[in-house]
């Protein structure tokens, strides 16, 4: 039996989707690690093995870009085009802005509800390849990369930038749901990382996905 179809209830636009609200602060953070990128940081290595800052910041703005192609059109591309830009750092602060912008924008006159379009509790639904989603599902996946690939980002640097305890704790519930269990997620990631009972959520937050939140013990690039 197929899935019922739901209209979305009256007013509801993008920028209403609890997953939207969510993306906004994960890319409000990530927007600050980037700052003081230069270009002479660029091959910097990461948290991310075996990629350096460059790398990082050019995977994360695919992420930028598909997640407001998912706005904008209803459907994710597993395998987007190669783009050349030059500083991958003004690229992330472009692409960001113009991803926030999307997902704040009305509906355009083309993803516009109609009759017979298929809707879950949270909004529109979103294809990513074969499947379909609902729209905040997609935003909660996609604020989980960009903030924690902020904080790979702000590790590179050495500038300490834990993510906020709300954030985190709220990214935490979405990596258990999105993220495979250990024994099935290399390698995309690595196995969870053992933290002190006590520790921040947003340490949590990148031990679960593999990294380790323990200060850095070498000289940081800014110093």
């Amino acid at each position: 039996m197929s899935a019922p179809r739901e209209h979305p209830p009256e007013g509801r636009t993008p920028r209403e989707h609890p997953g939207a609200a969510l993306l906004e602060r994960a890319v409000g953070y990530a927007l600050c690690s980037v700052r003081p990128v230069t270009p002479d940081l660029l091959t910097l290595a990461t948290p991310c093995r075996g990629w350096n800052l460059h790398r990082l910041l050019r995977h994360t703005n695919d992420s930028l870009a598909a997640l407001r192609e998912g706005v904008d059109t209803g459907h994710v591309d597993l395998a987007p085009a190669e783009e050349s830009y030059g500083d991958p750092a003004e690229a992330f602060r472009t692409r960001a802005a113009l991803l926030l912008g999307a997902w704040s924008a009305p509906p355009r006159p083309e993803r516009a509800p109609r009759a017979g379009d298929a809707y879950g509790a949270d909004g529109r639904v979103v294809s990513v390849g074969d499947r379909a989603l609902v729209a905040a599902a997609v935003a909660r996946a996609g604020a989980l990369e960009i903030a924690v690939h902020g904080w790979d980002i702000a590790r590179a640097t050495g500038l300490p930038r834990p993510i906020p305890a709300a954030l985190a704790t709220e990214l935490l519930g979405a990596a258990r749901q999105f993220v495979p269990a250990p024994r099935d997620r290399h390698p995309l990631f690595g196995p969870p990382v053992t933290t002190p009972p006590d520790a921040a959520p947003g340490d949590r937050l990148v031990a679960y996905l593999g990294r380790d939140p323990r200060p850095r013990t070498d000289t940081p690039p800014h110093t």
